[in-house]
């Protein structure tokens, strides 16, 4: 494909990314297909001569449009939202035509350069603590992972590389198997499940404890799982605490955990993947209070922020010891200006990374911090809105405090009524849900995913539900 075609075929796809963004919410949430749809649509084989660019747009909506759940439908309600907006899909655009691969600063100074300072422009917007960021010319900086699940796994080997060097300072003799056997974890029982996959790809023990009746995680809980485990002969060596888990959206009590943490001396990871988003707005910040005890802290820009897909930023008081635990520096990687910036090879799990930071620099750009801070407050205002809607039909009921862009509710009753409605619901198709379930109680959760949604969406939805509710209970009385 040379310039001229490649000009028209952008343009084409440019206009129908822009139509199909505009009317998403005409289309159905979730496929009718069934899976192996796709296969009969394409030929067997790749085609050996080229085909025109015009031939590849025509078959979009048959093989692809089919079969996709659009999440941005101002009617899907499931998981929470995965962002996107115009300026990030540009930005990606750009970093596709740059296409470099910015292990090392001299692999594209650029690509390094503004990711530095990107991560502080938005650490500051966060209110994190100076020592996480870059520009305070201490040892703290930020960087861009793929996943939260990513700097899980990359906190944990952190925390992990330290506290072995720290014990064979107190234990020579020991070797890295013995204190790898000794090592434990600890995390809230909701935690999500790619905290149990780091400890499992990081061969350490990890603790998932009992949150209190608010489903956070106290400091006198994980004071005393310590305290047993330092009497068994363990080292503690790595916490979670969850600002916003995905099952209802609770904040483990932070400013508790911490001061635990760092009377024993043990890495504490902070985990805001979804709701950190929200700490752009100074109203919502007293949810992150003692977040200055931390570690490392990461959220999801690709959430709620309007960065498209992979966005993951994370911050590190010492990034050294993640450094330290990832360095292999061949020859054909060094070069002149080592030590001056940072090689983000070390500070994440693969070595290859794409352009990320244009995505931050575009969509800070162009909608500023405070068309931001609406976005979160109006979503968060929306999720109030479908609460009230529950409050008021008294055969609802709210499961857990609404802090967020998310409600989890339920029908009053036991938990196969509450799985008949969302059977009902998702089969109609109108509106997608996913559930959940805490302490054997099974509920629904409601999240705002979609920039478009409005108060008009959350109306059809509630009717819907309503509705969903009419059919079940009708059935439940006739029987």
């Amino acid at each position: 494909m040379e310039a001229g075609d490649f000009k028209d075929f952008a343009k084409a796809m440019t206009d129908y990314i822009t139509e199909y963004l505009e009317n998403i919410r005409d289309r159905q949430v979730v496929p009718s297909v069934k899976p192996g749809y796709l296969r009969p649509l394409v030929p067997e084989q790749a085609p050996q001569q080229a085909e025109p660019w015009t031939a590849v747009m025509a078959d979009i909506e048959r093989v692809v449009m089919s079969g996709v759940t659009h999440w941005h439908s101002p009617r899907f309600h499931a998981y929470f939202p995965t962002a996107n907006s115009y300026p990030a899909i540009v930005a990606d655009m750009l970093s596709g035509a740059i296409a470099c691969i910015g292990f090392t600063w001299i692999a594209s100074p650029a690509c390094t350069e503004l990711e530095v300072v990107m991560l502080d422009w938005l650490g500051q917007m966060l209110g994190l603590p100076e020592q996480f960021l870059a520009r305070s010319g201490g040892e703290g900086g930020g960087v861009i992972q793929g996943t939260a699940s990513e700097a899980t796994l990359v906190a944990l080997l952190g925390a992990k590389a330290r506290t072995i060097q720290r014990v064979k300072e107190q234990h020579p003799d020991w070797t890295d198997t013995q204190i790898l056997s000794k090592l434990v974890g600890y995390c809230n029982k909701q935690a999500h499940s790619s905290v149990e996959r780091a400890g499992l790809l990081g061969g350490v023990k990890l603790r998932t404890l009992r949150p209190d009746n608010k489903h956070r995680l106290r400091g006198d809980t994980l004071k005393d799982a310590i305290e047993e485990d330092l009497k068994n002969g363990l080292i503690p060596f790595y916490v979670v605490a969850t600002l916003g888990t995905t099952s209802s959206c609770a904040f483990d009590v932070l400013d508790e955990l911490g001061d635990v943490c760092n009377s024993h001396d043990i890495w504490l990871h902070v985990d805001a993947a979804y709701a950190g988003s929200a700490f752009i707005c100074p109203e919502y910040r007293y949810l992150m209070k003692g977040v200055e005890k931390a570690d490392s802290f990461n959220f999801n820009p690709h959430k709620w922020m309007l960065v498209n897909f992979d966005c993951s930023t994370m911050w590190l008081k010492n990034p050294r010891w993640v450094v330290d635990a990832f360095n292999v520096d061949p020859l054909y990687l060094k070069h002149d200006h080592q030590g001056a910036a940072p090689d983000y090879r070390h500070w994440q799990i693969p070595l290859g990374r794409r352009f990320r930071a244009l995505k931050l620099w575009f969509v800070l750009r162009l909608y500023g911090i405070e068309n931001l801070q609406k976005h979160i407050r109006k979503q968060i205002g929306l999720a109030h809105y479908f609460e009230e809607f529950c409050n008021k039909d008294d055969r609802f009921e709210i499961y857990e405090e609404v802090t967020m862009g998310l409600v989890c509710f339920r029908l009053k009753g036991d938990n196969e009524i509450n799985e008949e409605l969302l059977r009902h619901i998702n089969g109609r198709g109108k509106i997608h849900l996913v559930p959940s379930k805490i302490d054997d109680v099974y509920f629904l959760r409601l999240a705002i995913c979609s920039r478009f949604t409005e108060n008009s969406d959350i109306d059809l939805s509630w009717e819907e539900i309503k509705s969903c509710a009419d059919e079940v209970l009708k059935g439940v009385s006739k029987n």
